[in-house]
């Protein structure tokens, strides 16, 4: 067993690197952007629908597909979104969800509970 003095001097704990989950936000919690097409995908294998999404490309200039969570929404071309970090789960390479009320993003209409999530004042 290595003494104290040898394990400060050779085997320095180096922390390991975390990996970035939203990277096209550059650390911010959201970043405003602008629709370029809105699109439907299908989602990964034992689940079966149209998902909603859409490319949005932010102020940054970067491109990135973002999930538009609830029922029905009022997106078209050229749409001003603010995009927040959260993945799709069933969706390939969907990391980020527009906020619901923000913007050109209408609420959903009707929603009793989780009304936060999408937009909906009491």
């Amino acid at each position: 067993m290595p003494t104290l003095r040898q394990l400060v001097r050779y085997n320095k704990r180096i922390s390991k690197k975390t990996k970035c989950l939203v990277p096209k936000l550059d650390k911010c919690p959201q970043k405003k952007g602008v629709v370029e097409r809105v699109f439907t995908v299908k989602p990964k294998k034992p689940n079966s629908a149209r998902r909603r999404v859409a490319k949005v490309r932010l102020v940054n200039n970067k491109i990135l597909v973002c999930h538009i969570p609830g029922e029905g929404h009022t997106l078209t071309k050229h749409s001003v979104v603010l995009v927040r970090g959260g993945r799709a789960q069933d969706l390939i390479g969907v990391r980020y969800k527009p906020i619901r009320g923000k913007f050109d993003l209408k609420p959903v209409e009707g929603r009793i509970s989780r009304r936060s999530k999408y937009g909906i004042k009491k």
